[in-house]
């Protein structure tokens, strides 16, 4: 009995001293998250800007604090941790600070704020990677990996990804269907990768996972979520699903010939599947998105009477699959596989020896830099035999020949293209520039690449129109180029090619929309609200925002209403104003005198960005002008940048004349050539717009417009004239002397100012001239005489 109590309490010991000793390793030297005062969720550039603030800080050189040198070596060492990704996926998965410990040890535990769990004591299945049903870490995804390969890779095939976590339950339940459906669709080229949300939270984040499990999947860059029961059935067309819906043509007995002549359109191959299933094989579709850059895809269902033509006129067997390869000719294949079960590996090969066409035309940079590839070894050179040449039916026979002629000498280290001079014409003035006159508009050219920046050696071979002179001497150079490469004796840096394909971006734009939308309803009708609270957060703030507007132009425009009704009353056009104006907020017009008492306040001393409204006027005409003036401007007052004066000529006519003797452009053509200079100008009527800061001017005319019945007739007699004379004061280019003079004799005092409203208007637009002058006219030619 004895013995047995000795036992027990042996056992008890030796249980504390083993959690003790867990604990003791659990504690951690230091926690770089808290040292740098950062959460776990913190970006690199979050984490760097937390670093120099504190870095500059403790440094020992400028903090005396006996404590600051171990608090800076602490700072540098948490911050070297976090800066790399892989220590800091190491810290947050094992608590590992120190460099010298095995990454992946067989000794793992986790860490929640001060408790330690460590599994190797309990050795407890759920969460430990040696006791994972099905190789998961294989596929284990990491952000900067997500990021970097993934979602690149992501343009060519799609990806199936799982969100899981060493603690989920309900994961346990969907692994034999996942693993089933990983092993069938990694066959096929889709791309497989587990998200580990206890190791790499940051990257579940960035996905949208909020729950595991999840499944998703990522195509494009962009990343849709799967919302069925996990099931097989489900996962195989959610992974169809994610393909664009218009990668594979339905091809028939009707379409055929217009699917196969579309090669010279799109200057792609065009490949053709035949086989007895209804559906396209998601193979197929897969490696149609995987080159859809390259080849064109279509299917013939041989199952269907509509396709028995086709299987007649090509032979094709019934008990296989077959796939043809057709190029420039549409009744011949190019290349040819059949097989009673196509491997992934045989289509890509397939698929990589017929991505171009025997002659293909260069429509942008990228298909340029795959035909004529950078020089990279002297054994491994690439020269491209380039027809310039036109998209005009005169050009067909040449570029037929051409054709014919690369068909019959290709060989692997000559590609041959051609080129529309009218679409890229910035690279054919460089390889026709040298070409003589009399020659013909079309031109071969062999050229070699030599390194990325665009530089290029070339050679003018000879102007083609398809003779048989044109081949023997084309023939004869590239045999000469086999032996001497030298002869390209011609250097340039070539421009980047023109993209003529630019014009589908509103297509490809139509689709993408549609498929969004597609995706967001999908979204919807499955409930899955975690997801779609973003794209909700923006719906009903831009609706509140309108709502708002509305609602405030709706209050502000029935205050605008209260305060313009009563000035309807009056009829004129200043109360009914342009609907940006301000309304007036006086209903009177503040008229100053410009004098040598105003003359600084008022014009030489303005405030930046104001003027001043200045009209010119004599003592017999003051009170008609002053009344006219006030009704013309009365909608302009409620800007406060605009000021109102006027200027007696008769005690200020010697600071007028200097005025405008400053500005010559204004006043050159007031000058009568018949008078001989002894005119006097009238300036009665005349309104200045005056920018002090700037010092400019702009300038109005009278210009009559009026009904006065003693004008009357001679407005009749010279409507001609008088219509000239209108349509160029509007445009502030006075008429001709003899026009004018006949105009200002019949004008009327209160009718100088008819248009002073419509000029006013473009002077608010900015679109008057300004005449600038060099100063102001001094104080003393605004002072009257005495």
């Amino acid at each position: 009995m004895a013995g047995s109590k000795m036992s027990v309490q042996l056992a008890v010991v030796v249980l504390l001293s083993v959690l003790l000793t867990g604990a003791t390793h659990a504690g951690p030297e230091m926690d770089p998250y808290k040292i740098l005062g950062v959460t776990r969720s913190a970006s690199q550039a979050e984490i760097k800007k937390v670093y120099k603030r504190l870095a500059k800080e403790w440094h020992p050189d400028k903090n005396k604090n006996p404590g600051a040198e171990d608090m800076f070596i602490k700072i540098t060492k948490s911050y070297e941790i976090l800066s790399n990704e892989d220590k800091r996926a190491n810290y947050d998965r094992y608590g590992q600070t120190d460099d010298t410990q095995p990454y992946g040890s067989g000794r793992y535990g986790y860490r929640h704020d001060s408790f330690y769990f460590d599994e190797s004591f309990f050795n407890f299945p759920f969460n430990s990677k040696n006791h994972r049903d099905f190789a998961d870490s294989k596929y284990i995804l990491h952000f900067n990996q997500y990021v970097n390969d993934v979602v690149p890779d992501s343009y060519k095939r799609p990806y199936l990804i799982k969100i899981t976590s060493d603690w989920c339950f309900s994961c346990i339940h969907i692994e034999p269907v996942w693993k089933e459906v990983v092993q069938e669709m990694e066959t096929l080229g889709v791309g497989i990768g587990v998200v580990d949300v206890g190791y790499e939270r940051r990257l579940a984040n960035h996905l949208g996972a909020h729950r595991t499990p999840s499944i998703l999947g990522v195509i494009n860059g962009k990343v849709t979520f799967f919302h069925y029961a996990v099931a097989k059935e489900h996962l195989r067309q959610f992974v169809e699903d994610l393909l664009p819906q218009r990668l594979v043509e339905r091809v028939t007995d009707k379409n055929d010939l217009q699917f196969l002549n579309s090669w010279h359109e799109l200057n792609k191959p065009h490949v053709l599947l035949f086989d007895q299933v209804p559906v396209v094989p998601l193979l197929y579709k897969l490696t149609a998105f995987a080159y859809k850059d390259y080849l064109q895809f279509g299917y013939v269902d041989q199952g269907l009477s509509e396709t028995a033509n086709l299987q007649k006129q090509f032979n094709i067997n019934t008990y296989a699959p077959t796939m043809l390869v057709f190029k420039e000719n549409t009744d011949k294949p190019a290349d040819i596989i059949q097989a009673k079960g196509m491997k992934k590996q045989i289509i890509d090969e397939f698929m990589s020896n017929n991505k171009f066409l025997l002659v293909p035309r260069l429509v942008n940079q990228k298909l340029f830099d795959e035909l004529c590839p950078v020089k990279q070894f002297h054994r491994r050179r690439k020269y491209c035999v380039l027809l310039i040449t036109g998209d005009e039916e005169t050009f067909s026979f040449g570029n037929q020949a051409f054709l014919s002629f690369a068909s019959t000498n290709a060989k692997e280290v000559v590609r041959f293209a051609y080129v529309y001079q009218r679409l890229q014409q910035p690279l054919c003035d460089i390889f026709m520039q040298n070409k003589d006159a009399a020659q013909s508009s079309t031109q071969v050219v062999i050229l070699e690449r030599r390194n990325a920046a665009g530089k290029a050696l070339f050679k003018p071979v000879t102007a083609w129109n398809g003779s048989e002179e044109d081949k023997q001497r084309l023939l004869e150079e590239l045999e000469r180029l086999q032996r001497d490469p030298s002869i390209l004796n011609h250097d340039a840096m070539l421009p980047e090619l023109n993209n003529e394909f630019a014009s589908m971006f509103v297509i490809r734009w139509i689709y993408a929309s549609y498929d969004y939308l597609s995706e967001v309803i999908d979204d919807i009708l499955h409930n899955n609200w975690r997801e779609m609270m973003p794209l909700l957060s923006l719906i009903f703030s831009a609706l509140f925002i309108l709502f708002g507007t509305v609602v405030i132009q709706a209050f502000s425009d029935s205050s605008d209403d209260k305060q313009t009704k009563p000035k309807a009353k009056d009829g004129t056009k200043a109360e009914n104003g342009s609907p940006g104006r301000r309304p007036p907020k006086k209903n009177f017009v503040e008229v100053t005198e410009l004098t040598d008492i105003t003359y600084m306040s008022n014009l030489v001393k303005l405030r930046p960005g104001h003027m001043n409204i200045v009209l010119v006027l004599t003592d017999a005409s003051k009170n008609i002008l002053l009344s006219k003036f006030a009704k013309e401007v009365y909608s302009f007052t409620g800007s406060l940048t605009l000021h109102f004066s006027f200027l007696n000529i008769d005690k200020h006519s010697q600071w007028m004349n200097t005025l405008l003797e400053y500005a010559q452009d204004a006043t050159q053509i007031d000058a009568d050539e018949d008078d001989g200079g002894n005119h006097k100008m009238d300036y009665t009527g005349y309104v200045l717009a005056l920018n002090g800061h700037k010092k400019y001017l702009c300038l109005f005319k009278p210009v009559y417009t009026g009904e006065d019945l003693e004008s009357k007739s001679s407005e009749d007699e010279g409507g001609t004239s008088g219509g000239r004379s209108r349509s160029s004061s509007r445009d502030d280019h006075p008429p001709r002397k003899s026009n004018r003079s006949r105009n200002i004799s019949t004008l009327q005092i209160h009718h100088k100012l008819d248009r002073l409203g419509l000029w006013m208007e473009r002077l608010m637009e900015g679109t008057l001239p300004r005449y600038y002058i060099p100063a102001w006219p001094g104080l003393d030619k605004i002072t009257p005489s005495k």
